[in-house]
């Protein structure tokens, strides 16, 4: 079943980045965006009151010309203020005393009237300061009031004042303590302000996007950043464990093309990726292989034989065909391994099983061959001394007397077979270790006319064996060389010391072995001579094992037979 993805997760980003985002940019924005817009409030406000302000200073001024020029005639204030109303963006203009009565308006019905504006006039009308409010009217129109101390002429002198009987008697404009106030509409401003409050709001709410895009990409990038990371270390984890894997890995897509392989399976199938890469299997595997790719339809695993050179490996096959999730067929997997080491193990447990079965059995039938071979050579002996006249009897005892012998020599043989091998390591010079065991075959050399020769490089190196012991694995084998050959022969010792590792030679020029009796050459009691006891090679064995060795042959029937002992340079006492 396909997995689904999973809802706590978005794109490889956890959901408290989103919600730190909001936590975090939602108040800046939000406090920006309302300090923007009360600014503008504050400049719309401010932009209105000095709007006020240079129309009440142009009225004045307007009215101080024309109070100067009498010369026009009909010129009153009433209509200068009159005219100046009508200007679009003035909603009213009107002039009040201290006391709040309006001495003129823009609208004549109002001129007379008491107005009610809840300020103190007083501190108003003896101040040049220029203020502003904003006033909701009946009709329900928002205005920018702004008012200020109003002077349309140059104040009188104070002598003036003094010699009048009557201030009633002047005209409203030459009085003091007027105060001017201007209506201005804020129909426009409010809705340039809207706009601009709009465009605030929509500006943030665009940035807030922007920025929470940021975050978002941001640790998406992170987050593709780490997944590569990972992804890169998970495949060249995966890509070192299918190249140092001991099994061969093929890969074979649904084409039957090779797709790849790892170094194990080019060894096994003696093949090259360079190759194989993209080649088709059936013209580079083996037949042994190549039912398996068009047979499998699921996991197989067998063992077969194989023979990818010149030689059959035996292989452990898994075939594995690999499906998409609609279940159509991708290729196919194979493991292989190589079962030769395996097979050696399992050789080498058996024999081991029977020689441990045939020392049990050597050590309990050797004692009980002894005594009764003690008793017929002694009557042997007896009988050829009390019949020295009867030459035939003489014949007979000497024959007895020699059979027991051989006799007790394969009991002794046995008894040594089965015991475990007490090693006494020292220091020995290799080229006299070999020299000394030479000399004492080389009078039955010279009898069979076989020439002997010995090359030891270096000549001084030394090695930590067993001499005893290892003198007689060289005797051992000295004797069966000579057995195998015959006259104008020749047996080759040779030793050389690579590290730690002493590896002996002993090559003859004889009749070989079978390649059927290879494999049981030092099996106890395996002998291909009538007078052989088939216990000379499994003792060599058991002495070279027990140094903790390996022997190695080589042979070819008519041409002759290479053993080579690879013994290690211990410094270590052991006990088999």
């Amino acid at each position: 079943m396909r997995k689904q993805p999973s809802i706590n997760r978005f794109w490889g980003v956890p959901p408290w980045i989103f919600l730190a985002a909001v936590g975090i940019l939602f108040p800046i924005f939000a406090v920006m965006t309302f300090e923007n817009i009360h600014r503008q409030k504050e400049n719309a406000s401010r932009l209105l009151l000095e709007k006020g302000a240079a129309l009440i200073r142009s009225f004045e001024a307007g009215a101080r010309t024309g109070m100067g020029r009498r010369i026009l005639r009909g010129f009153t204030l009433q209509n200068l203020l009159s005219e100046t109303a009508l200007q679009p963006d003035i909603a009213y203009l009107m002039v009040t005393d201290a006391q709040g009565t309006i001495l003129s308006h823009s609208q004549m019905d109002r001129i007379g009237q008491r107005r009610e504006t809840g300020m103190d006039l007083d501190a108003i009308a003896d101040s040049d300061e220029v203020r502003g409010r904003i006033q909701k009217l009946s009709d329900g129109k928002t205005i920018f009031e702004v008012f200020r101390r109003f002077t349309p002429s140059r104040r009188p002198a104070a002598g003036r004042f003094r010699s009048l009987q009557d201030p009633s008697a002047l005209h409203w404009h030459e009085r003091q303590n007027l105060i001017i106030f201007v209506g201005l509409d804020m129909g426009p401003i409010e809705a340039a302000r809207r706009a601009d409050t709009l465009h605030t709001l929509i500006m943030g709410s665009i940035l807030l996007l922007i920025g929470f895009a940021g975050i978002f990409l941001l640790f998406l990038a992170q987050s593709y950043r780490a997944t590569r990371q990972q992804l890169s270390r998970v495949q060249t984890f995966s890509d070192t464990i299918v190249e140092k894997m001991p099994a061969g890995l093929l890969a074979i897509d649904e084409q039957e093309r090779i797709v790849s392989l790892n170094p194990a399976a080019a060894r096994i199938l003696n093949l090259s990726y360079e190759a194989a890469a993209g080649k088709h299997a059936r013209d580079l595997l083996p037949e042994e292989l190549r039912g398996f790719i068009t047979d499998c339809r699921t996991e197989v695993e067998k063992e077969i034989e194989c023979c990818p050179g010149d030689r059959p490996v035996p292989l452990q096959v898994s075939v594995s065909a690999l499906r998409d999730e609609n279940e159509h067929l991708l290729g196919h997997i194979l493991l292989l391994k190589d079962l030769s080491e395996i097979r050696t193990l399992r050789r080498q447990i058996a024999r081991n099983q029977r020689m441990a079965t045939v020392g049990s059995l050597a050590a309990g039938v050797a004692h009980e061959i002894r005594n009764p071979l003690s008793s017929i050579k002694g009557f042997a002996t007896y009988f050829r001394e009390r019949y020295q006249s009867v030459p035939d009897d003489q014949k007979i005892a000497d024959i007895m007397i020699q059979e027991v012998d051989r006799l007790n020599r394969v009991v002794g043989q046995l008894l040594d077979f089965s015991r475990p091998l007490s090693l006494s390591r020292k220091p020995v010079h290799i080229r006299n270790l070999i020299s000394d065991s030479l000399a004492l075959v080389r009078q039955k050399a010279e009898e069979k006319n076989i020439a002997m020769s010995m090359d030891v490089v270096p000549e001084n190196i030394t090695a930590r064996i067993d001499p005893d012991q290892i003198r007689q694995v060289l005797l051992n084998l000295y004797l069966n060389a000579l057995e195998s050959m015959d006259s104008g022969s020749r047996l080759s010792v040779s030793a050389k010391k690579d590290s730690n590792m002493l590896q002996i030679r002993i090559q003859d020029t004889g009749c070989g072995i079978l390649p059927e009796h290879l494999s049981r050459i030092f099996d106890p009691y395996f002998t291909t001579r009538s007078s052989g006891a088939g216990l000379g090679l499994a003792i060599v064995h058991n002495i070279v094992e027990a140094h903790e060795g390996r022997i190695e042959v080589e042979s070819r029937p008519g041409e002759g037979t290479a053993i080579t002992l690879h013994l290690p340079d211990s410094e270590e006492e052991t006990v088999r």
